[in-house]
């Protein structure tokens, strides 16, 4: 088990977390302890994905980067979008679909890394989806006030539906039968045979993150440094505690030995995790880390297989994407190396996560793009003149 984290400071950090049995009495030991530290990015990160395989980092400076967990290098780089990375979600082990300030959602072939599908969503920001766990359906909301449903067997939009606000999250529960719409403060709860609003809870603060501890728990985390945990039939709240010292920017969870963890990292640097037990409120901890940085998303990566299929339905036929808009790789160290499909580099791994390693790399990312948009009017510029 490892926890993963983005921030503001262009770093991604890695735990690993150990877990020893307790003494007579005691509950199970969790340490986390430093894994490693890798500054690939160009800018800060926005989003982060896992899946038994893979963690994809998502970032202001327009480029989606992969790393293999499992042989620990960086694998690469997407650069489909132009704009900020804002959601990455894998479905299984097969797709990554991404959406971003260019409006676009893309699907991803998770092992070949291509652009499977393009599809211009929104008129203006993607700001979140959500693929509902039989694969044949997701969610998009976007800054042009409008909540989408995607037919993913056919590769095309199903249903748009009118919001009065721009909506920033969007979130299927794990059973499918219902799902989440997030504006500002308030969260609509919708049924899906209906499609319509069965209720609303509503906090006193803009909320930053959300996940389901299970189809009916909801936690709640937003810019104070409480998190709640809500009932979505009764609408109640069921408990809340402090959970740090500044504002929660990312919250998530999953199940393991029978208990539900919740992991939350926030703007004061630190990445803790709790144990849920529903017939005890509130939750307890397990286990803190300081990162001291800024933190802004969160991801945690067990090292198994996902629960949901690898294969998403078919879709549609791609549509075209164009050579240089597709997987690109770290930058080559000679001319030699120009054709290599794929180029890996080791993570800067340190025992100390307060001076995080940069990647040995010539130039940016976004500067190989740039000087490959230049190469490409020089060559136009020839041609006209001959």
């Amino acid at each position: 088990m490892e926890l993963v984290c983005g921030c503001y400071e262009q770093v991604l950090f890695g735990f690993a977390v150990h877990r020893e049995p307790g003494a007579s009495g005691q509950n199970e030991k969790w340490t986390p302890v430093a894994n490693f530290t890798h500054h690939g990015h160009a800018a800060s990160l926005s989003a982060v994905a896992v899946n038994n395989r893979f963690v994809v980092t998502g970032s202001k400076d327009e480029t989606i980067h992969i790393y293999d967990m499992k042989k620990k290098v960086e694998h690469g780089a997407l650069l489909h979008h132009n704009g900020t990375i804002n959601c990455l979600k894998f479905f299984g082990n097969g797709h990554l679909i991404s959406g971003g300030d260019d409006g676009l959602i893309c699907v991803w072939d998770a092992k070949k890394w291509d652009c499977l599908k393009s599809i211009k969503a929104h008129k203006g920001h993607v700001t979140s989806l959500s693929v509902h766990p039989s694969g044949k359906l997701a969610l998009s909301v976007g800054t042009d006030k409008t909540l989408r449903t995607w037919n993913l067997i056919e590769g095309r939009s199903a249903f748009i539906k009118n919001i009065k606000q721009n909506a920033h999250i969007v979130e299927w529960s794990p059973g499918g039968e219902k799902y989440i719409v997030v504006t500002m403060n308030k969260i609509d709860i919708y049924q899906l045979e209906t499609a319509s609003i069965t209720g609303t809870i509503t906090t006193g603060k803009r909320i930053s993150s959300v996940a389901f501890i299970s189809d009916s728990i909801l936690a709640v985390a937003g810019d104070e440094e409480i998190v709640r945990l809500f009932d979505c039939d009764s609408l109640k709240c069921l408990c809340e505690f402090k959970a740090h010292e500044n504002r929660v920017k990312d919250i998530c969870s999953f199940e393991v030995a029978e208990h539900h963890v919740i992991v939350t990292a926030s703007s004061d640097g630190f990445i803790k995790m709790w144990r849920h037990n529903p017939n005890k409120t509130p939750p307890s901890l397990l286990c803190e880390v300081n990162t001291k940085a800024r933190l802004t998303c969160l991801g945690v990566w067990l090292d198994k297989v996902a629960h949901t299929k690898d294969q998403l339905p078919p879709t549609a036929a791609p549509s075209p994407v164009k050579e240089e808009q597709e997987f690109k790789t770290s930058p080559p160290k000679s001319d030699d190396s120009e054709g290599k499909q794929q180029q890996s580099k080791k993570f800067g791994w340190t025992k100390d996560s307060k001076k995080p390693t940069k990647a040995e790399s010539p130039m940016t990312v976004k500067k190989r793009k740039m000087e490959g948009i230049l190469e490409k009017k020089k060559k136009k510029k020839v041609q006209i003149s001959e």
